[in-house]
């Protein structure tokens, strides 16, 4: 009955908090709630996708098809690539990562993470007998310390990852960046683009004249459908091929593929979403910076990484007054590589976002 020994040291990957859980907690409806912790899509998901997913509900009795070629076409038209280029998850990016582990980790195979960063890299291929290798996110520069990645770099490198936008600070990479990490290694370099339509830049163009570059991606952020976990990942087809060898053959439903692709179809709500969303960060950034005892650092993605060590209160003080006040924050404690004085802060409608400025003030204002 002993669980394996992997398992048994492993870290519990801790996510934003629920909507349910706080109005439980706190006595709110849940319609009250500002979630402002987890990246979603304030506007929710496309009409069309809505409207696919009711005429087709009575299907849910059916397996998923196996050959997803409508929507892996899509993905490829989407994205700027072929069909071959694309393999599809079901459990968002989050399946691709594990994927990703199943096809190339053996134990002791290191992989490199800048942190801060997004710490599912870690806590998906530890599982996988990988042995985690830390590079630097410069924080007060928000940009990737390049040469600390490349310093970290060893024969027993298999992956590295470089998130842009990075989660939790908001920052980009620069392509020049990017092409020095991945001529520095014959490694495979995990470029994540989960919130690459935000910031209105992308690498797909580097899949061409390079063969150890995969892109990540999802369907949970602009595209709106976190609840259907969809995620895809952009290679050349040698990778694919091999990943699609362990890939659990049915992992993406009958109603998430329906969604993805209607969604892909709608042009108009991609348009609306991305538009929304910068619009709200671009109104939470001004007013946030206009306290001063926070300190607020630019972003290209949804969110917003915040240093609130000037409140005299840490990121878990914070964040438990603001959700008895109805308002979900990320606090940024588990993150490797800052320490407890950092929130992350997602945007919302307009509506919400200055409700939760309104609530801050009261709060530290």
């Amino acid at each position: 009955m002993n669980p394996s020994k992997v398992v048994k040291k492993l870290d519990p990957y801790v996510p934003g908090r629920s909507i349910d859980e706080i109005a439980s907690n706190y006595g709110f409806q849940p319609e009250d709630i500002i979630k402002l912790g987890s990246n979603e899509n304030p506007i929710g998901p496309s009409p069309i996708a809505i409207e696919s997913l009711k005429k087709n509900l009575h299907l849910i009795s059916q397996y998923p098809e196996t050959n997803l070629s409508s929507l892996l076409k899509g993905i490829a038209s989407y994205s700027g690539v072929s069909p071959a280029n694309v393999i599809l998850g079901g459990d968002g990016a989050d399946e691709i990562l594990d994927v990703l582990g199943k096809a190339y980790i053996e134990p002791g195979d290191e992989i490199i993470i800048p942190i801060p960063g997004y710490m599912y890299y870690e806590f998906t291929l530890k599982i996988h007998g990988a042995i985690p290798v830390y590079a630097k996110w410069d924080v007060p520069s928000n940009s990737l310390d390049v040469d600390s990645v490349i310093q970290a770099i060893s024969p027993k490198t298999k992956l590295i990852f470089l998130c842009t936008p990075n989660n939790p600070t908001g920052g980009l990479i620069s392509k020049d960046d990017i092409k020095k990490v991945i001529e520095s290694t014959n490694a495979i370099v995990v470029v994540d683009e989960a919130y690459f339509e935000f910031s209105d830049v992308n690498n797909v163009d580097l899949l061409k004249d390079y063969k150890n570059v995969f892109i990540l991606r999802t369907f949970s952020k602009v595209l709106g459908l976190a609840g259907m976990r969809i995620g895809y990942g952009l290679s050349n087809p040698e990778i694919i091929e091999y990943m699609y060898r362990v890939k659990p053959v049915f992992s993406l439903t009958k109603l998430s593929e329906i969604a993805a692709t209607a969604t892909l179809q709608d042009k108009e709500y991609i348009k609306k979403s991305t538009e929304v969303s910068i619009e709200s960060r671009e109104l939470l950034y001004t007013s946030l910076s206009n306290f001063k005892n926070l300190k607020v650092f630019e972003s290209k993605a949804n969110y917003l990484l915040v240093d609130i060590r000037e409140t005299g209160l840490t990121a878990k003080e914070l964040s438990e007054n603001l959700m008895k006040k109805g308002v979900i924050v990320r606090d940024c404690t588990s993150f490797k590589g800052l320490d407890e004085y950092w929130i992350r802060v997602s945007v919302g409608t307009i509506e919400k976002d200055k409700k939760f400025i309104k609530i801050l003030d009261e709060l530290i204002g």
